[in-house]
């Protein structure tokens, strides 16, 4: 089963307690932005996607589900 990046991040969010509106205020990003990446309806630019796995400590091959650690 190929995990895809909007479970990911979700999966992410969820083990460090944090609700949408969380995570958004710390990424300085929008609730609506989380939603929308966590629903898979858009992707996230460079800059968002650099910023998330260094929030989370992952590798950018892990939120984007091509490796599982």
């Amino acid at each position: 089963m190929k995990i895809f990046f909007g479970e990911r991040l979700k999966q992410l969010r969820l083990d460090k307690n944090l609700t949408q509106s969380q995570l958004a205020k710390d990424l300085q990003t929008t609730q609506r932005k989380i939603s929308y990446w966590e629903a898979e309806k858009i992707e996230p630019d460079l800059i968002s996607l650099c910023n998330i796995c260094d929030y989370f400590g992952v590798s950018a091959d892990y939120i984007l589900g091509r490796k599982d650690y």
